[in-house]
């Protein structure tokens, strides 16, 4: 096997092994809301998973960039509170465009089609096309830190308080979602998404 010693690779190597190798990765499509300025912001992120179900908690963590925390880190240290989207090919343009670097008091959505709804719990509105989102509040805020001790990603431990699906996605006698209707986007590497091709079961031992 090629081996390689992470500590003597520059970021974008290890970014590239990891993003290469980490595949493929949920991708969460996230709105939230600039409490002093009103401005929805979104955007999509693919460091994005589960954390546990006695309370239902997902995780989000967002690089920062020369130090520099983002628009959506931001706003959710301080509004505490957003709505993730599951995407599949319904709304692929729209995310990938939200994902343009704008100043914080622009909105992504603004020269986009797409259609806000209220949320049942929270301030922040929702996408209608996503095939499937969370409402979620900040449960808990982790600052990651290099060995110099300077802040270079921020991760959310967020809980989630509802959930929508649209219902041809969604078997509500079983309450299973069927994944290949649903059919998700998921990140590889570079500019290159995936879907899931097929399925496979197979017993866990007990």
């Amino acid at each position: 096997m090629l081996f390689y010693s992470a500590k003597d690779l520059t970021s974008k190597q290890n970014y590239k092994f990891l993003t290469g190798s980490v595949i493929p990765r949920p991708i969460a499509w996230i709105t939230t809301i600039n409490p002093e300025t009103d401005v929805v912001n979104a955007a999509p992120f693919s460091y994005f998973n589960v954390v546990a179900k006695e309370l239902p908690l997902v995780s989000l963590s967002i690089n920062r960039i020369d130090q520099k925390m983002k628009d959506t880190a931001h706003n959710l240290l301080r509004q505490k509170e957003g709505v993730i989207h599951l995407v599949n090919d319904t709304v692929l343009a729209e995310m990938n465009q939200s994902a343009a670097s704008l100043p914080s008091n622009e909105s992504e959505l603004d020269k986009s089609n797409l259609i806000l709804l209220a949320s049942q719990e929270v301030a922040v509105p929702a996408i209608q096309a996503a095939p499937i989102r969370f409402e979620v509040r900040l449960h808990q805020y982790i600052p990651v830190k290099d060995h110099k001790q300077t802040i270079i990603s921020d991760l959310f431990i967020l809980e989630v308080l509802n959930y929508h699906f649209e219902e041809t996605i969604f078997d509500q006698e079983k309450e299973y979602i069927d994944p290949m209707t649903f059919n998700p986007l998921a990140r590889l590497a570079g500019n290159t998404y995936s879907h899931i091709a097929e399925t496979l079961d197979l017993k866990r031992p007990k």
